[in-house]
């Protein structure tokens, strides 16, 4: 029987051990993610948020995480302007396959531009990362664009620039006069919007708790439950947020309980209810409320129920996986006082929020969306009783989305009628309200207040 070789007789065929890489510095780790991120997002389709779920856990501090958000934020609001700056200064047009380098390239633009971090600091770090991505032979290259951006400033452009030909032109065609403010509004960083959960806390109470940690927040009038900061902060950073005082949610969303103001105790339906904010909003405002939340994407149920929870409204809530438009499959048959359709649609109104919308975006797209609302109205508005309130909501700024969606139901439903919204919920636009980007600090968001004749 063979007998096994001593260690010190090894076969001299077998490899050395490959030595452990070493670990990147935490700055330099950082700026490989964003271009790895930047990468994912500008070259290969891939959803924002998605690859920054992916990335985020590999940093263990949370401020590394939050730079690490921050760079990829300003690099695609920025594009627009950072995408030619970089195409005149190069020598060459980049070859196929230098889609990380161009990524690297938008994260320093944005460290230096929008974040404006110490420029030796940002400088090295992106270098090295240039390094790190196996990308040695261009660390040069990198260096010396990143030094020419910090010299001359990047030049200025038409934020117009940053959305795709055929979305632009249906902006411009929707709001002729606004078209310019919503693409300038669009590129730039949006406020941090907090709802105040009324059955925990007041909103008095809570902005001298902002105070006592050192935050300014604004509050705004019209939204009773609303704080604002301009300077956005890490939730962690909020008191009391883990324990549910406190949301994130923009000032437009919001106002989506004011536009349905179902009465008290009443029986609603959340048609697409994830990620929960507004059911949640809803039930700290009325205990007695009875609220069923539905939401097709099965995947998305753990962030609708933990929202409910955080804020201590799940027992008060009934979630389920299901599809609106097939209430034979999940409707009990009892009819509801109110419902909320806050639709699925093209997102054009936060866009700021969502910058990787306009690289996403395809005309087929809105087409499959607008029919999906469609289904979406005539499949829930049979559910609603006699005298109850339907409120159509999307985060969209098209027509074809909003108004003539809601006058072509209106058109084919004889029960339906719009009830006027008041000024506070934005500009007219046809049976209903629209706010653009930006204005009020708030997001684009329409609203349509439908009551069943009978």
């Amino acid at each position: 029987m063979p007998q096994p070789r001593p260690p010190s007789q090894r076969s001299p065929a077998a490899k050395p051990a490959r030595p452990e890489r070493r670990p990147l510095a935490p700055g330099v780790e950082v700026r490989v993610l964003a271009a790895q991120v930047l990468d994912a997002v500008v070259h290969r389709g891939r959803s924002l948020k998605s690859e920054l779920a992916a990335a985020l856990p590999r940093l263990p501090d949370s401020r590394d995480r939050a730079l690490l958000e921050a760079i990829a934020f300003a690099a695609l609001r920025g594009r627009y302007r950072y995408a030619p700056a970089l195409r005149g200064w190069l020598q060459k047009p980049p070859g196929a396959n230098d889609g990380p380098l161009l990524a690297l390239l938008l994260a320093g633009c944005a460290q230096l531009d929008a974040l404006h971090l110490p420029a030796h600091a940002a400088l090295d770090a992106t270098v090295e990362a240039a390094r790190a991505l196996g990308r040695p032979h261009q660390a040069g290259l990198v260096n010396a664009l990143l030094r020419r951006a910090q010299r001359e400033g990047i030049p200025p452009a038409d934020p117009a620039g940053a959305w795709p030909d055929w979305l632009r032109a249906r902006i411009e065609d929707a709001w002729p006069g606004d078209a310019a403010a919503v693409f300038a509004a669009s590129a730039q960083p949006a406020p941090m919007w907090l709802r105040v959960n009324r059955a925990r806390t007041t909103r008095d109470d809570y902005l001298a708790r902002l105070q006592e940690v050192g935050l300014a927040a604004a509050v705004e009038p019209r939204l009773a439950d609303a704080l604002r900061l301009d300077t956005p902060v890490p939730v962690a950073a909020l008191p009391g947020f883990g324990e549910g005082l406190v949301a994130v949610q923009d000032g437009s969303a919001q106002q989506a309980a004011d536009a349905l103001a179902p009465e008290r105790g009443a029986r609603v339906l959340d048609a697409c209810a994830a990620p929960g904010g507004k059911a949640a909003h809803l039930l700290e405002r009325d205990p007695a409320l009875e609220l069923l939340a539905l939401e097709v994407d099965p995947r998305r149920l753990p962030r609708l129920e933990d929202t409910l929870r955080r804020a201590g409204v799940a027992d008060r809530a009934q979630v389920r996986a299901a599809d609106a438009t097939l209430p034979a499959l999940w409707w009990d048959g009892f009819t509801f006082d109110a419902i909320l359709l806050d639709a699925p649609c093209s997102a054009t109104g936060v866009v700021r929020r969502q910058p990787d919308i306009l690289l996403h975006r395809r005309p087929e797209d809105l087409e499959a969306l607008v029919q999906s609302q469609a289904r979406l109205l005539d499949a829930t508005w049979p559910l609603l009783r006699p005298g109850g309130i339907l409120l159509y909501a999307t985060c969209s700024i098209l027509p074809e989305e909003n108004a003539s969606q809601v006058e072509a139901f209106l058109a084919r439903t004889g029960d339906a009628v719009a009830v006027p919204l008041a000024d506070a919920f934005g500009h007219r636009a046809g049976p209903g309200r629209q706010r653009l980007p930006g204005e009020d600090g708030m997001d684009g968001f329409f609203y349509s207040r439908l009551r069943k004749a009978g």
